[in-house]
């Protein structure tokens, strides 16, 4: 297999998690597919392709989006593959298993997320 075939195989296999992500981050928002496309400034088919696995949005995307959802950049790129978990922020790996915890309903996962950070801000300043 040729390295582009690895990178194509590579790029295959990380999509559709980048693309559920994206989605699971929407539906917690509460928002539908064409209002994420419009904050984010990219058009609804594309951000329909991405959700399904069949884009790899780039990391300018991936940092809209990331904007739009009221996610940090860096988890949007832990989950792209682009950043190694490890270098990521503790409050982006903390934010990223609440959302992963699939024991919480998204009621609480959205309720907890809110709580983090208003305490992370709170501390901020």
């Amino acid at each position: 297999m040729s390295d582009r075939e690895q990178d194509d195989d590579t790029a295959q296999n990380r999509e559709p998690d980048i693309g559920a992500f994206i989605k699971q981050q929407r539906e917690l928002a509460e928002l539908s597919m064409r209002r994420l496309a419009e904050i984010a400034g990219v058009s609804n088919p594309y951000l329909s392709q991405i959700e399904r696995g069949l884009r790899r949005p780039s990391a300018t995307i991936l940092q809209q989006l990331a904007r739009a959802l009221e996610v940090s950049a860096e988890t949007m790129y832990v989950q792209a593959g682009i950043l190694d978990e490890d270098a990521a922020p503790q409050n982006t790996s903390l934010e990223a298993a609440i959302r992963r915890a699939s024991e919480l309903t998204e009621d609480q996962r959205k309720a907890l997320l809110s709580v983090y950070r208003s305490y992370v801000s709170a501390n901020a300043v």
